[in-house]
């Protein structure tokens, strides 16, 4: 028989009605321990009162509210892979006539893109031809397009400098040139914006 008062998981062990050894000796000091005996009854008279509590169905958007208060962290590799299954699905066609021909035209594109690529391997001396070709003619109509502004922005000098330069030099002088007319603009449109603003 317990000399002490039951702890709380042993009375919600009687509560529960758990059968087992250890049972009889809590059932036996209940019995004689008149303030045990009362934590009982007041354990069963809570469980009665829940037990005929009205049932409670929570609305549909119940989950939908919770959920919109409650932040979940998601890592960055199953965002990724989220986004990558959302716009899979997109590119997918949802029919299967439609997927068939888009595989069909995806397995087309592949093969004519290996048969470019095997050509190009083998004719290597081609590419480079037309590649250079490509190049001093890009050269020229930079000469002749742009050469008065390049002269004015850059010096005489340089539509010499474009004439024997590769065309690494080239694009970093249209990269200037660009970047120059992106911030005349850009002090063009705040002046506009001032003047405006000081009219109002």
């Amino acid at each position: 028989m317990t000399t002490r008062h039951l702890l709380p998981d042993e009375i919600d062990q009687l509560l529960d009605g758990e059968v087992g050894f250890g049972i009889a000796p809590l059932e036996a000091h209940v019995r004689e321990c008149a303030e045990c005996r009362a934590e009982l009854e007041a354990g069963r008279r809570v469980v009665d009162a829940i037990e005929h509590l009205p049932r409670l169905a929570p609305t549909p958007l119940f989950t939908d509210q919770v959920m919109a208060r409650v932040t979940v962290y998601e890592p960055w590799e199953v965002a990724m892979r989220d986004a990558a299954d959302r716009w899979v699905s997109r590119l997918v066609p949802r029919s299967r006539p439609l997927r068939v021909v888009a595989g069909a035209a995806g397995i087309t594109l592949a093969a004519a893109l290996s048969v470019v690529c095997v050509w190009l391997g083998a004719h290597l001396d081609a590419v480079f031809f037309f590649g250079s070709m490509a190049r001093s003619r890009l050269r020229a109509a930079l000469v002749e397009g742009v050469g008065g502004v390049i002269a004015t922005v850059f010096g005489p000098q340089s539509v010499d400098a474009i004439r024997t330069a590769g065309p690494g030099l080239v694009l970093g002088m249209l990269a200037t040139m660009v970047v120059l007319l992106l911030a005349a603009g850009l002090v063009v449109r705040t002046a506009v914006s001032s003047a405006r603003r000081g009219r109002a």
